[in-house]
């Protein structure tokens, strides 16, 4: 395949130049917008909590500001041209420097709103959820506005100039693309690592602002004589054929179907690409390269004039989008290349279709090209929302992606009528796969790979699966095996409540198989336990004979919630306060309950002399001394007692000076139904000798600090050391 459609040739230097400087301009806008998504979700995480509703707005407001600012993009520019005669060229510089400031406006706008939350005391997860939302679209709306108006700004001016040759959107949709996927990869692999999410987030202004630049270098290079005012006006005088109502259609329905097929593949894989934020990276930029690849055949294929008619292609979204339903099968034993390859096809032939719809019903009108666009982007709001809270929940992840993907065929009858011509290989693959994945069974979502007894559980936050019996049980959330019945996690309670004296509250943060959330209960007093989801919750019954009698006991209550906001929102205060973060220690998102911002909230909801219980699985000496590091900083006494055989550690962290007991003290202060707790899983073991071996354990804090002059920084929001690790572990990162 020749690179004719996007490469400039047989142009003279000129429009070679505007071409290159374009391409150069959405490129980064590209790049900067997808950098400013990825760092102001993990903004908006921090002070509203890792919760879908969050994760949905945060969506949702990225997608309607594009779409708000592609409609009124070339509105706007006309009327700003007739009254003050600037070219569409220098609005987009304008658009671009004001999507600059939104770097640095939207951070201090994030932690304004959740400074005024807390200072608020909203205690009802409504009334928090209603100013959550008015906060995060006040912080990112406007400059996600302006980011839609690039779009329609360039393509006012781009229509006139003979270096693309037409097909505008196409053209300028493909380098925005490119842009987007480089920004998804060089954010996971370098910048976040090296810099932190600010000055990542600096980074996409400094592509705003040279975007900004090269336009206005280009205005002098190939000046634009006309105000946008005159174009738009030329524009509109044309006469405009009526347009069917299919393009709108399908451009409406494969954003709804694409963009809640993310939602569903982000969930599905992590069976085999795991929780990290590189396989999520990794979906991203699988998901944006393939597009970019099926606008750059579009393209090419445009250059030669030999561009199918879009309405032939639809057939093939069917079949395609029906691909990682069953190649992401784990009974078929692929790895993760052959899951990410397989949404390859699909987003393949969107970046064909939606470029090439755009391109031949707007006919390089930058108004109806902004209103195509987005009624795409209003299709991605809503697809989402349904996968997330509808489908997933209720139907799990096979049939949640085969309901996605049924409106498909519906808008092809549309497009073509059922005449179908051409569409004949597409029906027959449609015919083929559809019976194979209804018939196909999603092995960790649907239990099948599980031993019985089982049972599976799902709601907005996961799908969780809870297996085996007795001391084998064991508890899987979105295909990652959490825990087991553990010692350990009975002394993540134990320990903190005997060192706390006589403690009567506790709060237990991430709720597993509710074994610490037991244990806590047995010494007597008032025990709150959160986990951000529900069916984890469910599941406690599953695993403890117990479980329906302790939660009947009125001094016990559970909350489905992320367990940061929990804190934030909370006036309650603790004796004592555990946190045993779900592996692995690298979880995207799991730096946000070991970072110093968490641990001076925690600080705040503890009584004067309570007790931080942070458990660490093994995670290696760099992570553990960042950990230490960031608990140093907020509690003045921190001591670490290391887990059986070396695979973890317990930090106790308080305000107050911690007296460490002796054994009979230790064994003094336990109410019996405590002593028996601990005992439970112990055999023949003496009380006595349990408890010297807990206390034994302990090890100088000094030894898990890092030493004097050591690179390795406090784990923090902002550096969330222990998720981003990929250039330590390659060496060019200490």
């Amino acid at each position: 395949m020749s690179f004719s459609g996007i490469r400039a040739s047989g142009v003279g230097w000129p429009d070679r130049l505007t071409y290159r400087i374009v391409f150069a301009c959405f490129f980064l806008s590209g790049f900067a917008s997808l950098l400013y998504q990825v760092v102001w979700t993990r903004l908006a995480f921090a002070q509203f909590g890792v919760i879908t509703p969050v994760l949905s707005l945060i969506i949702s407001v990225f997608m309607l500001g594009l779409g708000l600012g592609a409609v009124y993009g070339a509105a706007w520019a006309a009327s700003l041209g007739r009254r003050f005669g600037v070219s569409p060229l220098q609005l987009y510089a304008g658009a671009e420097a004001l999507t600059a400031i939104g770097a640095f406006a939207v951070p201090a706008s994030l932690a304004l709103g959740g400074g005024l939350l807390l200072r608020a005391g909203t205690a009802g997860s409504a009334g928090f959820l209603a100013l959550s939302a008015v906060l995060i679209v006040l912080a990112l709306l406007p400059w996600c506005v302006m980011m839609g108006t690039t779009i329609p700004l360039m393509m006012a001016f781009v229509q006139r100039s003979t270096a693309v040759g037409g097909g505008n959107f196409s053209f300028l949709y493909a380098a925005n693309v490119l842009g987007a996927a480089a920004g998804a990869i060089v954010s996971a692999a370098v910048l976040i690592e090296l810099l932190g999410l600010h000055a990542s987030g600096e980074v996409g202004a400094a592509g705003n602002i040279l975007a900004a630049v090269l336009a206005l270098t280009l205005s002098q290079v190939a000046p634009d004589r006309e105000p946008a005012g005159t174009v738009q006006h030329r524009s509109e005088a044309r006469a405009v054929p009526r347009q069917p109502a299919w393009p709108a259609a399908v451009l409406f329905t494969t954003g709804f179907a694409s963009m809640g097929l993310e939602v569903c593949w982000t969930r599905d894989f992590t069976f085999t690409l795991a929780t990290t934020i590189y396989a999520f990276a990794a979906i991203l930029a699988v998901y944006l390269l393939a597009t970019f690849a099926g606008s750059l055949v579009y393209r090419d294929l445009r250059a030669r004039a030999m561009v199918p008619p879009a309405e032939r292609l639809l057939g093939w979204l069917f079949p395609l989008a029906l691909l990682p339903v069953l190649l992401s099968d784990p009974r078929l034993g692929y790895g993760g290349a052959m899951v990410l390859l397989s949404i390859m096809p699909f987003c393949g032939m969107l970046g064909f279709v939606t470029p090439a719809l755009i391109d031949r019903f707007a006919a390089d009108d930058p108004r109806r090209a902004g209103a195509y666009y987005a009624l795409n982007i209003v299709g991605g709001i809503l697809g989402p929302l349904v996968a997330g809270y509808l489908l997933l929940p209720v139907l799990g992840i096979r049939w949640a992606m085969i309901v996605l993907a049924l409106p498909l065929p519906a808008v092809m009858v549309l497009a073509t009528g059922w005449r179908m011509r051409g569409q004949a290989v597409a029906l027959a693959a449609a015919l083929v796969i559809l019976p194979v994945a209804v018939a196909a069974r999603h092995a960790w979502d649907e239990g099948v790979l599980y031993p019985s007894p089982h049972q599976v559980h799902r709601d907005y936050a996961a799908s969780v699966v809870a297996w085996g019996a007795g001391r084998s049980a064991q508890l899987a959330v979105n295909g990652i095996r959490i825990t087991s019945l553990t010692n350990e996690t009975k002394i993540m309670a134990h320990l903190p409540m005997a060192l706390a004296g006589d403690p009567r509250s506790a709060l237990d943060i991430c709720f597993g198989m509710g074994t610490t959330f037991r244990s806590l209960t047995s010494w007597g007093g008032s025990v709150v336990a959160v986990d951000l989801s529900p069916s984890v919750i469910r599941s406690f019954r599953f695993f403890h004979s117990d479980a329906s009698a302790i939660l009947a006991d009125p001094h016990t209550h559970t909350v489905a919630d992320d367990g940061r906001r929990y804190l934030l929102r909370t006036h309650r205060r603790f004796g004592v306060i555990t946190v045993d973060p779900p592996p692995p220690v690298a979880a995207a998102g799991s730096s946000l309950l070991y970072s110093v911002q968490f641990y001076r909230i925690v600080q705040r909801r503890l009584t004067p002399h309570g007790i931080l219980a942070q458990w660490l699985p093994d995670a290696g000496p760099r992570v553990r001394e960042s950990v230490a590091l960031a608990l140093r900083q907020v509690f003045p006494h921190v001591l670490a007692f290391r887990a059986r055989r070396g695979t973890g550690v317990h930090f106790m962290a308080s305000m107050a000076p911690i007296r460490l007991p002796d054994v009979a003290t230790f064994i003094a202060r336990m109410p019996p139904a405590a002593r028996r707790d601990l005992m439970e899983w112990h055999g023949k073991q003496s009380l006595r000798s349990v408890v010297h071996t807990i206390l034994a354990r302990q090890e100088p804090i000094a030894a898990v600090l890092p030493q004097a002059g050591s690179p390795i920084p406090a784990l923090s929001d902002d550096r969330p050391f222990n998720e981003y690790f990929l250039l330590r572990e390659i060496g060019l990162a200490p």
